[in-house]
């Protein structure tokens, strides 16, 4: 506390404020009257530097500060008050009269002196190292932050500082990124029905008369006829079951065949792709392979060939928050080769999702209903006859298809660290090939425990001492002697 002769110790804390710091940028002396303490709510915002004059109504004859470590006041008359603001915080200023009345009360706040961007993040952002670089108008931002959010909270900052006119462009990065490994799980089971009856007709005329007849019709061709009356029956191409005959019917051999099928199938395919990226990158997965196909190019350039990827394809975009959840962008697409059109060039028949989310580490969401379902019923018959009861069935085929495809996709995303190589423990660890003795006398193919670790290199007894970097140092094993006879290892590694 001070007063016109002497300082006394501090009353009230400094408080810095970091929304009126901003405000208060290096403001030049101004002069204030003075207020009864009743009228004076508003507190004197100064910036570290600057200076306030207050008039007085009348003499003054003690002035009290509550820190005079951040205000400091000069007297050069009994009517006025010269305030300095010494460093960022808050206190208070009274100034009394002879007579005891308060002739000045108010509340001073001294904010940093703000005039660039870069100590006005280097002061809202003390652990980034942000560099800010004006070209053509912009604001260019770059440099390391330490969370994810910091690169907004940077960008809102800057922006509110240079105003709406001006472009604020972040290229800002973690200093330490952080990786995301995505588990997916695609599981698609397809279910095939199908049911099939028909008959087929077909004659030949062997009467060698001066007129010939013919009937026949069906969905396929069923018989050859033989010279000598007969007919060979070939069975239906899809594997189902037929019963044939031949007749003699009006000088004409006919043959009838009755097909009957009836198929259902069940098949299911499961992937389980593992990705790991960095937060902000994108990492795509290939299960499947490619298939050629012939672009024409013009008559003058001839042909050239194109290859398109096809079967179980997964891309991710990982963004990491605050709070450790991961704001996930996923497109899963399972996709197959499909020669129902063409023969010869096949299309390609796929399922694609694409989805944000967000999620905690180990938590998992499921994209389902993906449900496809084929439904075809075909009947081929003559007409009239095909329409009457009982016997109208020796005259049409009926062919009915049912297929169902059902995908669903299940996706885990993890904060993942990188580990030690120390620490790392394969199945061909520890394995050993069996020597002549355990292979002919106890018909034993390996040796050693898989999973074991093996033997590592060690530093030979009297050998120099390498000099790595601190880190490296850390890794080294222990020295260990080799057994044997002294002096018989070399310097060195060795096993």
């Amino acid at each position: 506390m001070k007063s016109l002769h002497n300082r006394a110790p501090r009353l009230a804390a400094p408080a810095i404020a970091f929304g009126l710091a901003i405000a208060t940028i290096a403001a030049p002396t101004t002069a204030l009257n003075a207020a009864p303490s009743s009228n004076q709510d508003n507190a004197i915002l100064m910036s570290v530097g600057g200076s306030r004059v207050v008039n007085l109504p009348s003499k003054m004859s003690d002035v009290v500060i509550a820190d005079p470590d951040v205000v400091d006041v000069h007297v050069r008359s009994q009517n006025q008050l010269y305030l300095i603001a010494k460093k960022a915080g808050e206190t208070t200023v009274f100034a009394t009269a002879p007579n005891g009345k308060v002739l000045f009360s108010g509340t001073v706040r001294v904010g940093n002196n703000l005039t660039s961007i870069d100590d006005m993040l280097r002061l809202a952002m003390p652990d980034a190292n942000i560099a800010v670089n004006k070209m053509n108008g912009m604001v260019l931002l770059t440099g390391t932050i330490k969370a994810p959010e910091d690169a907004a909270e940077a960008e809102r900052l800057t922006q509110a500082f240079v105003g709406k006119e001006v472009t604020v462009v972040s290229r800002l990065r973690m200093a330490t990124p952080l990786q995301v490994m995505l588990q997916v799980k695609i599981a698609e089971v397809s279910k095939d029905i199908g049911h099939k009856i028909g008959t087929n007709f077909s004659s030949i005329d062997r009467s060698g008369g001066s007129t010939a007849g013919f009937i026949g019709g069906g969905s396929r061709n069923f018989v050859e006829f033989n010279e000598n009356g007969g007919g060979t029956f070939t069975t239906p191409a899809d594997g189902g079951y037929s019963l044939g005959g031949v007749a003699r019917l009006f000088g004409l051999d006919i043959a009838g065949a009755l097909d009957l099928a009836e198929s259902s199938g069940l098949a299911t395919v499961l992937a389980q792709p593992n990705l790991t990226s960095l937060s902000g990158e994108t990492a795509s997965f290939l299960a499947g392979g490619e298939y050629p196909y012939t672009i024409n190019n013009g008559a003058n350039n001839g042909n050239s060939i194109e290859f398109k990827q096809y079967g179980v394809q997964l891309a991710f975009t990982p963004t990491v928050l605050a709070d450790g959840r991961i704001s996930l962008r996923v497109r899963p697409t399972v996709s197959s080769l499909d020669f129902s059109i063409n023969t010869d060039v096949p299309a390609l028949k796929s399922r694609t999702a694409e989805t944000t989310v967000e999620l905690g580490s180990g938590q998992a969401f499921m994209i389902a209903g993906l449900l496809n379902n084929e439904t075809g019923n075909t009947v081929n018959k003559v007409p009239l006859l095909g329409e009457l009861p009982i016997l109208g069935s020796l005259f049409k085929s009926r062919s009915f298809q049912r297929s169902e495809t059902e995908l669903v996709i299940v996706v885990t995303p993890y904060l993942v660290k990188p580990m030690n190589a120390s620490d790392v423990r394969l199945p061909t660890d520890g394995f050993r090939a069996a020597t002549e003795a355990q292979g002919l006398f106890i018909q034993q193919g390996s040796d050693g425990v898989s999973g074991a670790r093996g033997k590592m290199p060690t530093r030979a007894p009297g050998s120099p001492m390498p000099t790595p970097g601190p880190q490296a140092a850390a890794a080294l094993p222990p020295v260990a002697a080799k057994p044997g006879k002294p002096g018989a290892v070399a310097p060195g590694f060795s096993f």
